[in-house]
């Protein structure tokens, strides 16, 4: 049995959900692929495979076996472009994902950019919201928004980004200005997230942070939406900075609330690092650090002239 071969088929088959599917993209029998799993397994006298006539899904020994089949090919798929001269020249093709709407603005433009001075590099950009794991998925770089957990990956921050309220001109000129959190109560709100933010926004950080009710008149399940929505005064939204970034400054929308917003969010990008780097993978940071930190992710009032009002003194908690 042909161990790597078959540690290839296996992956094939788990990514692409099923046999006949990885049968189809190696365009072969799918007898033998069915086969060559099944060697795999009585190799290893273990099931890696729950099958199913409806579905395929792995056993927890399968798991990890899957992960670590990853690891071994990777590492020989690196040993085999340094023979063949990948670190001469940066060549070769990267997995990129970020979120969705961050990607669409930011991460497009600087690939377009990076594809044209590296012609023998080829990427494939994975926009989603869902968190990709580098491993299992193998992702090259992430762009992740927010604190990260401890781990064995690099992380290079890149800028920060705001939660930020924001209505129109007409619905603020309609319904007043929110002049603290309390107010929103008397607002009709947008939300596009998860359950939870239809009832209550969270201003503030640490011990300092509040929680406070809101009615979301209009729910909807993109971002973009939301804000369409907010520029037509159906309104307030509670977003992140760089989302709005073009509506503030065509005074589309206003942010409100300024003084009360919690901590700004890291962006960074995050890799395996492993090493040594392959060239193509520090081609594209080196080149895209740079452009990404001179863009400007957060919005603060000044840059799109919003008049910024001091924050309030937290209240004291002596009793003299």
């Amino acid at each position: 049995m042909d161990r790597l071969e078959s540690m290839t088929i296996l992956l094939a088959v788990v990514d692409a959900g099923s046999l006949s599917a990885a049968a189809r993209h190696f365009g072969m029998p799918l007898a033998n692929v069915s086969r060559k799993v099944a060697a795999l397994e009585a190799h290893l006298n273990t099931r890696l495979l729950h099958r199913t006539t409806r579905q395929l899904s792995l056993t927890e020994a399968g798991h990890s076996y899957v992960a670590a089949c990853r690891r071994i090919l990777e590492e020989i798929g690196e040993a085999e472009r340094i023979a063949t001269g990948e670190y001469a020249v940066p060549k070769g093709e990267l997995t990129i994902t970020a979120p969705v709407m961050f990607g669409r603005l930011h991460i497009v433009p600087v690939v377009a950019a990076f594809l044209a001075r590296y012609p023998d590099i080829e990427i494939k950009l994975v926009l989603t919201d869902r968190v990709l794991h580098l491993m299992d998925e193998q992702v090259d770089v992430a762009v992740r928004i927010g604190d990260l957990p401890d781990s064995s990956f690099v992380a290079t921050r890149v800028g920060t980004v705001r939660r930020v309220v924001c209505a129109s001109p007409g619905y603020l000129a309609a319904h007043g200005t929110p002049t603290a959190p309390g107010d929103l109560a008397a607002h009709a709100c947008i939300s596009f997230e998860v359950l939870e933010s239809r009832r209550a926004w969270v201003f503030g950080t640490g011990k300092a942070a509040q929680s406070v009710p809101v009615h979301s008149r209009l729910a909807v399940n993109t971002v973009d939406a939301a804000i369409a929505a907010a520029t037509l005064d159906a309104g307030v939204i509670r977003v992140l900075s760089y989302q709005v970034m073009d509506a503030l400054r065509g005074d589309r929308l206003r942010i409100v609330l300024a003084p009360f917003e919690a901590a700004p969010l890291p962006v960074s990008l995050l890799h395996k690092g492993q090493a040594p780097l392959p060239l193509k993978l520090r081609a594209f940071l080196d080149f895209v650090t740079p452009l990404l930190r001179a863009v400007a992710l957060d919005v603060s009032p000044a840059r799109v002239g919003v008049p910024h009002t001091r924050r309030p003194a937290a209240p004291s908690n002596s009793r003299d």
